[in-house]
């Protein structure tokens, strides 16, 4: 007996759903959302019912019912820090996602995902969301203790593309060590050791490298002063920390297609930054094989930006000496869902409860 599974990614500008039968995949559509459509919500929870309806008219315009589906999985929200693994959507993570820590699309996964399921009369989960905290008490102390180092990273996508290379070497991901960046909007940095991301950088809101639309790191005296120098507002500054930061304040884009195009005109500013933020990504790699004290089987680069063959080959050159480099370009998030989705109904795993 097969499943069916609906498999929903809620972005910040689109929402991507999959439909899968088992392993093949029946549907894969991309709905686009316009600033203006999005500008008529005050915040994204209010977004779910219109989000919810275009997923389900998408999915009967393609001849598919929800009432043959098996179970429906979306992209999990930040919600409190949770170990890694697949939960089932129950009460108090539905309360968490309407009103969750901090405000991003992905927040809408579940709870589309649960609203479809109690429709079809099936079960809701998410799987490994990008609160996962697997980090030891150490690693979350600063220099002040009312400054907590949190983990908010790409855990979804780099946990998926660590056990497609496991795979692939013939190894248990629980037998490697393994330094995965994805290259993405954001980007996150992560130490696998043996099945558990021991340290990452919070690739949403101020750490590690800077990134197409975040400030990463910044000298922290310098950052106070221009929070104090009435140039921003407070919602300002936060805008500048995590979407209109790093290669978009420098350059005005956040393509990295139109910056390597650049590049090639010769616009040597342009190839200045661009290169600034490998050569952080390159040494925020470097931390996490400290992390790893050395041990590490290998360095996965993952997300949209490794299409780009500028931006890894400089990555390669300044880490290949560390571990050897595998490229896995883009992103395997819908069918991560899927297959996580698919191991609970075979009974291979069992869903975790948040609580």
């Amino acid at each position: 007996m097969g499943f069916k599974i609906l498999a929903i990614n809620p972005g910040s500008t689109s929402t991507k759903v999959a439909l899968y039968y088992d392993e093949r995949p029946l549907l894969d559509m991309t709905l686009r959302h316009t600033h203006d459509q999005l500008a008529r919500f005050h915040s994204i929870a209010e977004q779910m019912e219109w989000r919810r309806d275009m997923v389900l008219q998408g999915v009967a315009e393609h001849g598919f019912s929800i009432s043959d589906l098996s179970a429906v999985i979306g992209r999990g929200g930040l919600t409190k820090p949770i170990e890694g693994g697949i939960y089932e959507v129950n009460d108090a993570m539905e309360h968490d996602l309407i009103h969750p820590r901090m405000q991003h699309a992905c927040n809408l996964g579940g709870l589309i995902a649960r609203e479809i399921a109690r429709r079809a009369g099936i079960k809701a989960y998410i799987a490994d969301p990008g609160v996962v905290d697997e980090m030891n008490e150490m690693v979350h102390v600063t220099g002040l203790p009312d400054i907590r180092r949190i983990s908010i990273f790409h855990a979804l996508n780099q946990r998926a593309i660590a056990r497609i290379h496991a795979r692939r070497k013939g190894v248990a991901y629980e037998d490697m060590n393994l330094i995965v960046v994805h290259l993405g909007g954001g980007i996150s940095v992560g130490a696998h050791c043996r099945g558990r991301v021991v340290d990452n950088n919070n690739a949403l809101n101020g750490d590690g490298p800077f990134a197409p639309e975040r400030s990463g790191t910044l000298p922290a005296v310098s950052l106070v002063d221009l929070c104090f120098s009435g140039k921003y507002t407070r919602e300002e500054m936060h805008k500048l920390l995590a979407g209109k930061g790093g290669i978009t304040a420098h350059l005005g884009t956040n393509s990295i297609v139109t910056v390597v195009e650049r590049i090639e005109r010769g616009d040597e500013h342009a190839k200045m930054i661009l290169d600034a933020m490998c050569y952080n990504v390159g040494k925020q790699v470097g931390a996490m094989a400290a992390a790893l004290y050395g041990r590490i089987d290998g360095i996965l680069l993952t997300g949209g930006i490794a299409n780009s063959n500028y931006v890894v080959d400089r990555i390669r050159e300044q880490c290949s000496f560390l571990a050897p480099i595998s490229v896995y370009a883009g992103e395997n998030e819908l069918q991560s869902l899927v297959e996580n989705a698919l191991a609970v109904l075979r009974g291979e795993i069992e869903a975790k409860q948040y609580v």
